[in-house]
């Protein structure tokens, strides 16, 4: 008899170990094979080992790769440049002298007055006026803002009116003649000037206003007006002059190297008086925009007559001249003296604007 429990031999196997062989060995044989079952009882005990315990499964974390996206940027608001206003500079309306033309029907055909139209042109004498010759048609807005902005100012001006002269006309109308000095240490532009007529108990009964005839009024410079009342409502007695406006000037935008020589003169004392000379570019550049003002004054130094004109060529090259003639009519007289001045622009200030 052979028993095996997971390879295991017993001592005591039958084939290996039989010493008795008589029947009370059977006995005995027997007995010891009690005893052997007994002991294969726990000798081939069926050994199952307890296994090992598995440790609980560690919890694997499991890591998602998620693509950083990059910050979203929050842009500033837009606060959009402010859109340029340009200043808007009304283009002058210019009329051209035709045969058979009076200033009454020029002035009717544009809706002003006779008076409007001249003080605008300096014009003190309509039988003056040449065929060709180019007149400045005011606006009725100018016109009215004359009148209304003809309040003497609180803040002084750094201009004074001097040598004034009034001169009734064959109508009924009344003409200003003066001129303004700049004392002050700066140049000035868009230089206003105001004339208010009283009555013997210091009312007004009228008054009007109008640009001096320089652009540009340099520093110890002198610019003369003049401004007619179309009407003059009564017998005034006393008279008020004062500036109403002046601004300092962009002196970058004129051209300053203009003179005006050989000036000639012809004609009677107390008439029309025929003048003519050379205007010269002494500066770097071009001149455009080149008109000549004359002035012409009393032996006491009063404003007589003025006018601005156009010299035959308004651009002057740089060195290079070009000539005038005019005729003055003097309100007054005998003429003194007459004075002539240049003005102009310069190119490259033109080309920016």
């Amino acid at each position: 008899m052979k028993t095996v429990n997971h390879d295991f031999r017993c001592p005591w196997d039958a084939d290996e170990f039989n010493p008795i062989s008589s029947r009370s060995g059977r006995w005995l044989r027997f007995a010891v094979m009690l005893a052997s079952l007994a002991f294969l009882a726990s000798c081939g005990q069926i050994i199952t080992p307890t296994p090992t315990p598995t440790p609980p499964p560690t919890a694997t974390v499991a890591i998602a790769a998620v693509a950083t996206l990059p910050p979203t940027s929050t842009p500033a608001p837009y606060t959009p440049a402010p859109t340029p206003t340009p200043t808007v500079t009304p283009t002058p309306v210019i009329y051209q002298i035709q045969p058979g033309d009076s200033l009454l029907a020029i002035a009717q055909r544009y809706g002003l007055t006779v008076a409007s139209l001249q003080d605008a042109n300096g014009i003190l004498d309509p039988r003056t006026l040449q065929v060709g010759q180019q007149l400045i048609i005011p606006s009725p807005e100018e016109v009215e803002d004359d009148l209304s902005n003809a309040t003497p100012t609180p803040t002084p001006l750094p201009i004074t009116v001097q040598n004034v002269y009034f001169s009734q006309t064959n109508i009924g109308g009344l003409w200003v003649l003066g001129e303004v000095a700049n004392d002050s240490g700066s140049a000035v532009e868009q230089v206003r000037v105001a004339v208010v007529l009283l009555d013997d108990a210091d009312e007004e009964i009228g008054r009007a206003a109008s640009l001096v005839s320089l652009d540009l009024v340099d520093v110890g410079q002198r610019a003369p007006f003049a401004i007619l009342f179309g009407e003059v409502p009564g017998r005034f007695a006393r008279y008020q002059a004062f500036p109403i406006s002046a601004v300092p000037a962009y002196v970058g935008s004129y051209y300053r190297d203009l003179t005006v020589e050989e000036i000639k003169t012809k004609g009677e004392r107390y008439a029309s008086y025929s003048v003519e000379g050379v205007v010269r570019n002494t500066g770097p550049e071009e001149a455009v925009s080149v008109q000549v003002v004359l002035t012409a004054y009393d032996s006491l130094d009063r404003v007589i007559a003025m006018r601005q004109i156009v010299p035959e060529h308004n651009v002057v090259p740089r060195g290079g001249e070009t000539t005038f003639n005019a005729i003055l009519a003097p309100i007054g007289g005998p003429v003194s003296r007459v004075e002539a001045v240049a003005q102009g622009r310069r190119l490259s200030a033109m080309s920016n604007q």
